[in-house]
């Protein structure tokens, strides 16, 4: 039988004081404290295991902490006691992002070890090694120390992916070198403690291209290969990489174990304003799916005065068309959540606004662009977002709206030529997740609005806006229902 910890105590007597007027519904945060990357996902002897980076005992980052939840569905969570705490000489400074794998039965986590060698927070004096630790009941941890060093003149080296294939064990870690070009590392080993480094499996060819790519992901979906990166550094460029660092990904072929050749350049995976260090694992039916930390750093938090901060977005099926795109689709599971489901026959609203009687949390709608004459038109979440197609500058925009200027702004996509187009839109209590033309795009927001008001509005200025479809459902708590 598992203890609770002293931070765990911390976490459930600080939980009850927690203000829940935008904490989450249908997504996965800690009780209480700061959250950020996903870790370890995976599914292993009958349950889903998603661990977090947790900080417990303040709404703000500190030392890491490994948090921890279950689930036999993806759909029904429980929070377990904190996985790892940093309380070794190797991860005293923190117990960085890292991976999770099913070793003959035996749930085993790879991740970095931080040690501050000057002030907390000072990055340019850091020791980064890659660790292990393995459990036999998936709740109780036992670390086994660092399993591979960081190579001569880096520092940052963190953040290791592991999985199987080839009858090797492989591992990508994150890197900055001393040019501040990022670059992805590839290792490999037959027992996860000895590992031999392969190649640089990629890095930045300029510095528009990032000093540091964090949290790599490398997996086949499709017959492609696919190499996801975070990387620090890239400059806004026009209306792309608008936020402060980015997660993207390239696609490629992996060749002889040791060659990987990008045929697809470097795109971004979401294009909202909170989208960050995603992780994929392989589901029980062999399906890809991915998380992502549903915040940015530096950016406004006002949860974080309510006791808490950062979240998970929904899990996400993932497929590679053969037109280059990584697609994105809500995974059908979540359906299990959905309760009084309303829908409208298509209408028209010309120069006018139109606000559902009832507050919804999952939503289909279909806008016929070739009929719509407005200028602008969509829905607004209370008075906390906008979602709306600018016929003028052909873009699907999500804006934020509020009285702090630094959360009043906009993220937007292009309006390819078609003639409607298809929003998956899942509104939770402080944060917006739009699935555009199944999976083609997506936006992922945290938006306040005020009292938690956020039923929709459908609005058009300046002309009409013909909505062809519209279905709604209500969706209940996946921490109220958790399998045993």
């Amino acid at each position: 039988m598992e203890t609770l910890s002293n931070a765990d105590i911390f976490v459930k007597n600080t939980a009850k004081t927690v203000d829940n007027l935008y904490y989450p519904k249908f997504h996965i945060a800690a009780e209480s404290g700061w959250i950020n990357d996903p870790n370890g996902l995976i599914y292993i002897n009958g349950y889903y295991h998603f661990f977090f980076q947790h900080y417990p005992y303040a709404s703000k980052w500190g030392p890491m902490h490994w948090g921890h939840v279950i689930s036999k569905d993806l759909v029904h969570w429980e929070h377990l006691p904190i996985a790892l705490y940093p309380d070794e000489d190797y991860d005293r400074g923190g117990c960085y992002s890292g991976s999770a794998v099913n070793n003959n039965g035996v749930l085993t986590l790879i991740y970095t070890g931080n040690v501050w060698l000057g002030k907390e927070g000072d990055d340019t004096h850091i020791r980064q090694v890659q660790c292990l630790a393995t459990s036999t009941d998936g709740i109780n941890f036992i670390k086994h120390g660092p399993v591979l060093y960081p190579p001569e003149g880096i520092m940052h080296f963190r953040d290791p992916k592991v999985w199987r294939a080839r009858n090797s064990w492989w591992m990508v870690v994150g890197a900055r070198p001393e040019n501040n070009l990022g670059e992805v590392r590839l290792y490999q080993s037959s027992n996860l403690t000895d590992w031999t480094f392969v190649r640089v499996l990629d890095q930045a060819e300029t510095s528009d291209e990032g000093f540091m790519w964090e949290c790599p992901d490398f997996f086949n979906v499709n017959n492609k290969v696919i190499l996801i990166t975070s990387p620090q550094g890239i400059p806004a460029q026009g209306y792309d990489y608008r936020n402060l660092y980015q997660s993207g990904y390239r696609c490629g072929v992996w060749e002889n174990d040791t060659s990987y050749t990008v045929q697809e350049e470097f795109k971004e995976i979401d294009h909202g304003h909170d989208f960050y260090a995603p992780q994929s694992f392989t589901a029980a039916d062999g399906r890809r799916i991915m998380v992502g930390w549903m915040n940015m750093w530096n950016s406004p938090m006002p949860t974080q005065k309510q006791g808490w901060a950062g979240a998970f977005t929904l899990p996400r099926e993932v497929k590679y068309t053969e037109h280059g795109r990584l697609l994105c689709t809500p995974i059908v599971e979540l359906e299990q959540l959905r309760s009084d489901y309303t829908t409208l026959k298509p209408f028209s609203l010309t120069n006018i606004s139109s606000t559902l009687a009832e507050q919804y949390q999952e939503y289909k709608i279909s806008f016929d662009l070739a009929n719509s004459t407005a200028e602008q038109y969509g829905i607004a979440i209370g008075d906390g977002a906008k979602l709306f197609i600018d016929a003028q500058s052909q873009r699907l925009v999500l804006k934020r709206e509020s009285k702090d200027s630094t959360l009043n702004t906009a993220r937007s996509i292009p309006l390819v030529a078609c003639s409607k187009i298809n929003l998956h839109i899942f509104v939770d209590a402080s944060s917006i997740e739009v699935f555009v033309n199944d999976g083609e795009y997506s936006l992922t927001s945290n938006f306040y609005p005020t009292n938690g008001n956020a039923k929709i509005s459908f609005y058009a200025e300046n002309g009409e806006a013909v909505i062809s479809t519209s279905e709604f459902w209500k969706l209940s708590n996946i921490f109220s229902n958790c399998s045993e």
